[in-house]
C-alpha cells in the first residue's frame, strides 16, 4: 500500500482528467464529440437510457465477441477450436451493436488523429463508457499490436457499467493492455454494478427516468430506487461470494451446486480503478479479483434504516462526477492497493493509519480487507507459480540440447531422426525416449496451469516461453508422432491431428502463431509426419485420384517449410519414410512436383 498523488499512481494529468470528465458528463445526441488540443485528440461518447441500448436478449444479455473483429480477445491456453473448446470473451450484445454501429465514422475521424500522431483518448459517462472501452480495444486491435511504435491510447470511463467477462480481463492483460483503461467510480454510484444483477425491464425503464430528471432524485425517495439498490446488491453478492470463495480456496459444495442452478452475471471489472470516498479521498486498485469486492463491499448498508438513503446516493452519485472530481483531484489522500496481501486489517499499526482511514471511508472493513487479501494473495501465488516454471527453462534446454544430439547422430547414420525413433533398435533410441518422457512431464505442468488460470495473465504472451515452446515443438513432436503410430494408436484412438495430439504442442503452436498475429493452424509444420502417415494409410483405401489433392497440399507445405527453414531437409533423405512412399507416386505426378 501506498499513498501518493493521484497523477502519480496512474500516470495522466489531472488536466487531461477534468476535460475527460467535462466531456463525457455533456450530454449530447452525436454518435461521439471529438476534441482536438496541440498533444491530443479526445472522443466522447454519449451515454443512453433507453432499456434496449443496455440490455438486448436473456439474463444478462452477453454475446461471444467476433474473433475476426477482435482477435486478441480469447484465452490462447483454453482456445481450442479442432475440440469445440470456443474460450474468447464475452461482452454486452448491447454495448457491441452500438459501437459497431459507429466504428465507420469513428475509423474515419481516428485516422486523421493517427495522422497527426497525437495521443487518442476515448472517454465515457454511464453507457457511454463501453463505447468508449470497445472503441479503445478496437484501437489497440487495429493500430498499436501491428504497429508498436504508434502512440499509445488512453480510455477513461466514469460511472461506466461492466462490459465484459473473465476471458476479456484476461486477454487485456495479456496483452499489456489493461494500463490504458482507467475507470473512475464514486462510492455508491449503482451503475458499474447494474450488470452484475438481471434487472426487470419495467423496473429499469423507471431508475432510468429517474437518472434522466437528474434534479429530482435528490430530493424524493423513492420506492422503486430501493426495490432496485436491494435486487442489485442480492445479485452482486451472489457474484461476489462465489467469487471470494474462490480466492481463499474454499470448496464449499453447497455454494457450487447452488451456482450450477442460478445462472450468476459473467461480467467482471479490468483495468485501473479509482474509487472516491464520499470526503473526497480516493482508492486506486488494479487488481481485478479485488475490484469485484470493493465493488460488493463498498456499496453496503449499516443498517437496514438506510435503505432508501443510500439508495437514493446510488443514482445521485452517478451525475456527481463532474461536480466530486474537481474536489478529488485536489486532495493527497490516494490510497493505492498494490500489495493486498499485507492489507492492514486495523488501525492498530501507526503506519497503517492513512490508508485504513481511507478505506474506512470505502465502508471496507475487515471482512472485505480479508477478500483483498485473499485477491493479493492469489496474485502472489500466480508469480510464485511463475517463477517455478521459469526454474525449469534450464532442464528444458539441457533436453532439448540432448535430443539435439540425438538427432545429429542420426543423421551421421544417413538415417533421419523420426525414422530411427520409430524403429528404436538401439539404446540411444531408449534415451531420446526418456528424454522426451521428461520434457513431456515439464509442459503438461505448464499446460495445467494455463488451463486453471494459475500463472500470471501475461504468461502466454512471453516471448522467451513463445520461442522456447517453438523450439520444443519442432523438436520433440515429431518423436510423439513417431511413437504413436509405431504402437498404431491410430487404430484404437484415431488420426494423431483429429485425437491424439497432446496440448502441450497445441498451446505452443497457438501461443506462436497470435504472436506472428498468423491464422489458427498456419504454423502446423511440427506435424508433418503425421500428415504423412495418415495419407500412406489413406492412399491404401483409396485411388491416387481421390488423394491428389492432399498430396498436392503436402508437397507445397514442404516446399514452403523447407524454403523458410521450419522443416529440416532430413525428410528429404533417401531412406526417410515420407520419400520412400513419394516415389510410389505416379511418375507422372512426380515429374511436375515442387519438390522433385
Amino acid at each position: 500500500m501506498a499513498t501518493m498523488s493521484l497523477g502519480e499512481s496512474i500516470e495522466v494529468k489531472a488536466e487531461l482528467i477534468k476535460k475527460t470528465c467535462s466531456m463525457a458528463m455533456k450530454p449530447h445526441k452525436t454518435p461521439f464529440l471529438v476534441d482536438k488540443s496541440r498533444s491530443d485528440v479526445v472522443f466522447s461518447f454519449p451515454g443512453s437510457w433507453s432499456p434496449n441500448d443496455w440490455f438486448s436478449h436473456g439474463p444478462f444479455g452477453e454475446i461471444k465477441i467476433d474473433r475476426k473483429l477482435f482477435p486478441s480477445l480469447r484465452s490462447i491456453g483454453n482456445d481450442d477450436e479442432a475440440i469445440g473448446r470456443d474460450e474468447v470473451a464475452k461482452v454486452n450484445k448491447a454495448f457491441m451493436d452500438k459501437f459497431l454501429a459507429i466504428s465507420k465514422s469513428l475509423k474515419s475521424e481516428v485516422e486523421k488523429a493517427v495522422s497527426e500522431r497525437k495521443q487518442i483518448v476515448f472517454t465515457g459517462h454511464s453507457s457511454g463508457g463501453p463505447i468508449a472501452i470497445l472503441a479503445t480495444v478496437w484501437f489497440l486491435e487495429n493500430y498499436l499490436k501491428p504497429d508498436p511504435k504508434k502512440q499509445e491510447p488512453l480510455c477513461v470511463t466514469y460511472g461506466s457499467p461492466l462490459v465484459g467477462d473473465r476471458v476479456f480481463n484476461h486477454a487485456l492483460r495479456r496483452e499489456n493492455w489493461s494500463r490504458f483503461f482507467i475507470h473512475f467510480v464514486v462510492r455508491y454510484d449503482i451503475v458499474p454494478r447494474i450488470l452484475l444483477a438481471s434487472p426487470v425491464e419495467k423496473q429499469l425503464q423507471e431508475i432510468f427516468y429517474l437518472l434522466k430528471q437528474r434534479t429530482t432524485v435528490r430530493y424524493q425517495s423513492n420506492e422503486t430506487a430501493s426495490a432496485f439498490y436491494v435486487n442489485v446488491m442480492r445479485n452482486e453478492s451472489s457474484v461476489a461470494s462465489h467469487a471470494a470463495c474462490h480466492l481463499k480456496g474454499n470448496t464449499n459444495q453447497l455454494l457450487e451446486t447452488l451456482s450450477s442452478f442460478i445462472e450468476l452475471s459473467p461480467y467482471r471489472p479490468f483495468g485501473t480503478y479509482v474509487f472516491c470516498t464520499e470526503n473526497d479521498k480516493l482508492v486506486v486498485i488494479r487488481n481485478p479479483d479485488a475490484v469485484l469486492q470493493v465493488l460488493f463491499y463498498s456499496s453496503q448498508l449499516n443498517s437496514e434504516a438506510e435503505v432508501q438513503e443510500v439508495a437514493r446516493k446510488s443514482l445521485t452519485q452517478h451525475m456527481d462526477y463532474q461536480t466530486k472530481l474537481p474536489r478529488c483531484l485536489e486532495t493527497q489522500n490516494v490510497a493505492y492497493l498494490d500489495r493486498l496481501e499485507d492489507l492492514p486489517l486495523s488501525t492498530d499499526n501507526i503506519q497503517s493509519v492513512p490508508t485504513s482511514m481511507i478505506l474506512n471511508e470505502l465502508g471496507l472493513g475487515v471482512r472485505a480487507r480479508l477478500c483483498l487479501r485473499a485477491a493479493g494473495e492469489v496474485e502472489k501465488q500466480k508469480f510464485s507459480n511463475q517463477k517455478k516454471i521459469d526454474s525449469k527453462k534450464l532442464e528444458i534446454e539441457k533436453g532439448i540440447q540432448e535430443l539435439e544430439r540425438y538427432k545429429t547422430m542420426c543423421m551421421v547414420h544417413k538415417v533421419g531422426y523420426y525414422d530411427a525413433f520409430k524403429i528404436s533398435k538401439d539404446t540411444k533410441d531408449f534415451e531420446a525416449n526418456v528424454c522426451r518422457l521428461q520434457l513431456a512431464g515439464i509442459w503438461d505442468e505448464i499446460i495445467e496451469m494455463v488451463k486453471r488460470y494459475e500463472l500470471p495473465d501475461g504468461f502466454e504472451g512471453r516471448k522467451e516461453w513463445i520461442e522456447l515452446g517453438t523450439r520444443y515443438r519442432h523438436l520433440v513432436e515429431p518423436l510423439d508422432i513417431a511413437n504413436y503410430y509405431r504402437h498404431s494408436k491410430n487404430e484404437d484412438t484415431g488420426p494423431y491431428m483429429a485425437t491424439g495430439r497432446p496440448k502441450r504442442y497445441k498451446f505452443t503452436q497457438r501461443c506462436l502463431e497470435h504472436e506472428l498475429r498468423m491464422p489458427t493452424g498456419s504454423r502446423s509444420e511440427s506435424c508433418f509426419w503425421a500428415k504423412v502417415e495418415e495419407l500412406i494409410r489413406t492412399l491404401k483405401q483409396k485411388t491416387f485420384e481421390d488423394v491428389k489433392d492432399d498430396i498436392l497440399n503436402l508437397e507445397s507445405e514442404v516446399e514452403k517449410w523447407i524454403r523458410s527453414k521450419e522443416l529440416d531437409r532430413y525428410v528429404l533423405l533417401e531412406e526417410s519414410t515420407f520419400i520412400k512412399w513419394w516415389k510410389k507416386l505416379p511418375d507422372q505426378h512426380k515429374s511436375g512436383s515442387c519438390i522433385s
